[in-house]
Formats: C-alpha cells, structure tokens, sequence
C-alpha cells in the first residue's frame, strides 16, 4: 500500500489546490471507493479532463495444427498404398519389430521425379519415427513389393508406436487383427 501511494505523490498527475465537484458531490478525478476493491487511494484531478480510450487485449489462442498420419518414402511424398503390417513382440515386452509390407507403392511411379528413397518415415502429429530398413522385390525387373522394417528397443518405443499405428489406422480404416 506504501509504495501505490508513494506512486501516486510522484506521479506527473498533481494534486489540485481546488477541486471540481460532480453534482452528485463526488470531487473530480477522486478514486471511487468500491464494495468489492480493497484499493483505496488520494484524490486525483487532472488539467484537462482525459480518459484514456479502453484496450480490449487480445488472449492469444492456443492452435494446434494435427498432422494427418502418414507413411513416406521419399521425405515430402505422401505413400498412397496401405501396407499390410505384421507386429512382433518379446516374451518380456522390452522390445518388438512391426513389418510394413507395400504391394505396388506408389513412390515407384514418383521415384524418378521426385528423387531416391531414403528410407521409411511414419509421421503424425508427435513428430517421426524412421527406419532405414528398406527392401524392394522385383518381378521380371519391375518393382513390385517394398518391406519396411522398425524395431522397436523398448517399452517407450514400443508405445510411441502404437499411438502412431493407431492414429494411421483409423485415418486409412485398418483394424487389428490378433493371430
């Protein structure tokens, strides 16, 4: 309360030797004493009757940009097939390795525009898990099946990646099937 009212005493606003009244009898430029604050200060007048205008602060939103789930070859290019994918696990759970088959992937008729794969990215809105584990299959000389492996090492990887699986599953309608 001491340094508010020193504050005011220093401020450039000064105290007017004699004070014009509204009619209701309140001085000029007085701090309105309210039911519901506790801040009590001097009484204030102006040279010139000024209120400063309103600012209506602006709360900044919070926007959170989803990524769409998607698989890549070639980092920027979107894969178009659905692979068929296989999951293994350890006994103990400490670790496991999903298996992405492709049959026809469309990176193959965008490889040659686009550039070289570089391996495999499962992007969603957490971010990119990547392996380099890439093979293709060729059949009479054209590419027909790429695989794609990730190996998890532990439990935490094995989570991050089926967060990812499930979010690619339900943008592409896969289901989990247990054999």
């Amino acid at each position: 309360m001491a340094a508010l009212q020193s504050l005011a005493f220093s401020s450039p606003v000064s105290h007017c030797a004699h004070q014009t009244r509204f009619p209701s009898g309140m001085p000029a430029g007085a701090v309105h004493r309210s039911g519901w604050s506790l801040f009590s200060g001097q009484p204030l007048c102006l040279q010139h009757s000024y209120c400063p205008p309103q600012r209506s602060f602006r709360i900044p939103r919070l926007s959170i940009m989803m990524v769409k789930p998607t698989i890549q070859f070639i980092q920027g290019t979107d894969e178009q097939t659905i692979p068929d994918v296989k999951l293994t696990k350890s006994r103990d759970g400490t670790n496991g390795m999903a298996t992405f088959s492709f049959d026809q992937p469309s990176v193959f008729d965008s490889s040659g525009e686009l550039g070289e794969i570089t391996g495999f990215y499962m992007i969603d809105d957490e971010g990119v898990l990547q392996s380099v584990d890439v093979s293709a299959k060729f059949v009479n000389g054209k590419p027909a099946r790429i695989e794609a492996k990730y190996v998890m090492r532990t439990p935490r990887e094995w989570d991050r990646f089926m967060r990812f699986m499930e979010r690619y599953a339900n943008q592409n309608g896969l289901e989990f099937i247990k054999k």
